[in-house]
């Protein structure tokens, strides 16, 4: 029986393919939770057979907190059923689907990619913000606790004002680790800061 999912994602014989258990994917695949993107494996009939961690966390806002890959593959058809016009995925083609709270995502089959019939889809939540390794970003610039904090929230898309307020702190503690921030990591403006962090939670 073939699912309406399987439908969407249709065999893909005949295209070039790489195969996921190949040396070179394994290592791939994973890497893209360092870039917020999320990876599902997704066998012929319609079901999640793998999932990455950021694939979880954006089919989450799905169905709250999604333990089995069951529970994946019914968020995921979910996802699908919103898809304007019932697409048909193929290794090129990305599409935006709005989540639940309309914030938008980008799903992108990445064709048949063993000799199983499984597909690879891309997940990434653009409304997403990437925050660098807290630990790595302490080692990097010498960060106090409460710096590297300030840092991963304003990385976040909070503001300032957003942090005190979330932390009880006066906005004065908040300019002056601001301050320290900006001197430690070479920055002057707030958008330089964001575009550095951005920068940095590429790294492993």
């Amino acid at each position: 029986m073939t699912s309406e999912l399987g439908e969407i994602l249709p065999d893909a014989q005949g295209e070039e393919s790489s195969t996921v258990g190949s040396s070179s994917s394994a290592v791939a695949l994973p890497a893209l939770d360092r870039f917020g993107c999320g990876y599902l494996v997704v066998d012929d009939q319609g079901n999640i057979v793998e999932a990455n961690a950021a694939a979880r966390l954006i089919l989450g806002e799905e169905a709250g907190l999604l333990e089995d890959l069951d529970q994946l593959t019914k968020a995921f058809r979910r996802l699908i059923a919103r898809t304007p016009n019932q697409p048909v995925l193929g290794p090129l083609s990305w599409i935006v689907i709005g989540n639940k709270f309309d914030a938008p995502l980008v799903l992108n089959q990445a064709a048949n990619v063993t000799a199983h019939g499984t597909s690879v889809v891309m997940l990434l939540d653009l409304d997403a913000h990437l925050r660098p390794n807290p630990f790595l970003l302490r080692r990097m610039f010498g960060l106090t606790m409460a710096e590297t904090r300030l840092a991963l929230q304003l990385a976040s898309g909070d503001l300032p004002a957003d942090v005190a307020r979330n932390f009880h702190l006066s906005p004065v503690t908040i300019r002056s680790q601001l301050a320290a921030v900006f001197a430690k990591t070479n920055t002057s403006r707030q958008a330089e800061l964001v575009v550095l962090l951005d920068r940095i939670a590429l790294l492993p």
